[in-house]
């Protein structure tokens, strides 16, 4: 593996321990998200790489002027009395603008995409209005700024967002205000400054770290958990003073190959890395691993995306064929050594090394079942893990430091989070200060003219087929294998807590404190993060972020957004706009 470039993501994140990583999607997450979350889920960003043209970025690399441009859309937000910081001020177009910047020109940010095609961010007619315009017809405009709005004013330079966030997001914008954050525990108060409905019913929100978050609940260390289901889970929660429910949302686990040909890790040979793929039988998979708490979800099949109009259930099923995988490597020159494994034409045997985090059990359970039977196919892996932060999606997925890794997504829902973990150039590098949420390294020209044709496409019909057209790239190169919808959790003591489930599918999670009942009255809810957030990597907008515990116990609190995502997966528009924006070609 190259190790310089390992090597710079790491020290460029120790640089930057004072601030922390928005990302986009991912759960135990990635993208966009979380785990993995993308930014923008799980989430975020040109390698030396043959790219598709696409549009050219505005230069705001000496001091945000934007780069003249002809403008194609345009984007009118009205802000509504209640998109005020909590020091009274509005939010306007120069927070916008902030966000804007910061989030294209910060080494590491997570998310560039969307932010790219932006040509101007100006005030409008009156100082509550913010017009948006942008150099192509972008069609999941609504995500923009979904990982909510930075304060310009406490930027030192909104083009470098690096050293703003010491001791975390001191600003809000929405109903909590961070008090204190240690490694010990998050605690918010009441933002003073907020007069809208979501008004707290507690005192105090007090997050606590909590990987054994079933022992801690019973015990009453903590109120509420919101747990990655595994088998016993509903075992372990099986006591008087305890309730729980679960919901399907946009979180899907899948296991990623990292592939980048800069890395030259094993899965960067095709031939090898789709061999690896067609060994895994996914249907065993399932029943061993999956089918014991899954309760009837069945394996997923359409790709980096759940059930919905981007879902072609047939994409990924029957992705297991032995044959033509022992087929793949003989053509191509690999033969077996004595000890049974692949060994390529100069005589080396690729050793796989699959990440996945520590103390994880259905995941250590995972590598615990699949290393042998690949041992039995020929492919030696080893298991090298450690924990989920800051190593796993702080460091080790942003640095694509990993042969094979296995993660939750936790994704908005619109299928543009694809683009921020997908396009080339959106694949971290020393070329591109290390931005973006390609943790994966996949590269596919014909699937980045598909993606962002889906993106300025707004026919909804002929988006969702750019999208299943790439997601097929997906399947022929072997980008990916997703194994499961995954499953919220969300679980708490009878005697503490109660109106906590509301939003379990949502894919801000649980974000709806506000609304919480203190029952037992001594006006405070303790929250067990089963993936604390570090406390020395608290920004919002560099690879901090790339986990969604970063947005549920760190941002979303706090920043406020255009829009609100549901838990039946759309978007609303959030308290600090007046009504719908108005969105337009020009």
């Amino acid at each position: 593996m190259n190790t310089t470039r390992r090597g710079r993501k790491i020290l460029a994140l120790a640089a930057a321990s004072a601030v922390i990583f928005a990302a986009c999607g991912s759960d135990d997450n990635s993208g966009s998200g979380s785990e993995s979350t993308d930014a923008g889920s799980e989430t975020t960003d040109a390698p030396a790489t043959d790219t598709p043209d696409t549009t050219e970025t505005p230069d705001t690399t000496d001091g945000g002027e934007e780069a003249a441009g002809e403008a194609v859309f345009r984007i009118t937000y009205e802000m509504s009395d209640l998109a005020v910081w909590d020091d009274g001020s509005p939010i306007t177009a120069a927070d916008f603008e902030c966000t804007y910047l910061a989030s294209l020109n910060t080494p590491e940010s997570l998310s560039t995409t969307g932010y790219d095609k932006i040509t101007s961010v100006t005030e409008g007619s009156s100082p509550t209005e913010v017009v948006v315009e942008m150099s192509t017809v972008y069609a999941p405009w609504k995500t923009l700024f979904g990982n909510g709005l930075i304060k310009a004013d406490a930027m030192a330079d909104c083009n470098d967002v690096t050293a703003d966030f010491e001791g975390g997001i001191k600003f809000s914008g929405r109903e909590w205000i961070l008090d204190s954050w240690t490694p010990e525990q998050i605690k918010w108060i009441p933002n003073p400054g907020y007069t809208g409905e979501r008004v707290a019913q507690a005192g105090e929100v007090i997050i606590v770290p909590a990987e054994d978050g079933t022992t801690l609940l019973k015990s009453g260390a903590v109120d509420f958990i919101f747990p990655q289901a595994y088998t016993g889970i509903d075992a372990e929660l099986d006591d008087p003073n305890i309730a729980y429910d679960s919901a399907l949302g946009g979180s899907y686990e899948g296991l990623y190959f990292q592939q980048d040909p800069a890395l030259g890790g094993p899965f960067s040979d095709a031939d090898y890395r789709k061999a690896f793929a067609q060994s895994i039988d996914m249907d065993a998979l399932y029943d061993q691993i999956y089918a014991p708490f899954a309760q009837g979800t069945p394996l997923l099949t359409c790709g980096p995306v759940t059930p919905g109009q981007y879902c072609d259930e047939t994409v990924f099923a029957d992705t297991y064929d032995p044959a033509a995988a022992e087929a793949i490597l003989t053509d191509a020159g690999w033969t077996k050594n004595g000890e049974g494994f692949w060994t390529n034409p100069d005589g080396e045997v690729p050793e796989v090394r699959w990440m996945v985090n520590t103390g994880n059990t259905r995941r250590e359970s995972t590598q615990a079942y699949l290393i042998p039977e690949l041992a039995k196919s020929g492919f030696k892996v080893v298991a090298d893990n450690c924990e989920a932060v800051p190593c796993v999606f702080q460091t080790r997925l942003p640095a694509l430091d990993y042969d094979l890794a296995m993660y939750i997504s936790t994704v908005a829902p619109d299928p543009s989070y694809l683009s921020s973990t997908n396009l080339c150039d959106q694949i971290p590098s020393p070329e591109n200060d290390n931005q973006g949420q390609n943790n994966s390294g996949w590269c596919n020209p014909e699937a980045d003219k598909l993606l962002l044709a889906a993106d300025s496409e707004l026919d909804e019909a002929a988006r969702a087929e750019a999208v299943k057209g790439a997601i097929a790239l997906m399947r022929e190169d072997f980008a990916l294998l997703p194994t499961l919808q995954f499953p919220n959790i969300g679980a708490y003591r009878t005697d503490r807590l109660a109106n906590s489930q509301a939003e379990l599918a949502n894919y801000r999670a649980v974000n709806d404190w506000f609304q919480w009942e203190d029952v037992d009255g001594d006006g405070k809810i303790i929250f067990g993060a089963e993936q604390f957030p570090a406390a020395d990597c608290p920004n919002p907008i560099n690879a901090c972020a790339n986990s969604s515990w970063f947005f549920w116990a760190s941002s979303n609190p706090a920043l406020p957004s255009p829009f609100d995502t549901t838990s039946d997966q759309t978007f609303v528009p959030g308290e600090m706009l007046a009504g719908e924006p108005v969105a337009e070609e020009l």
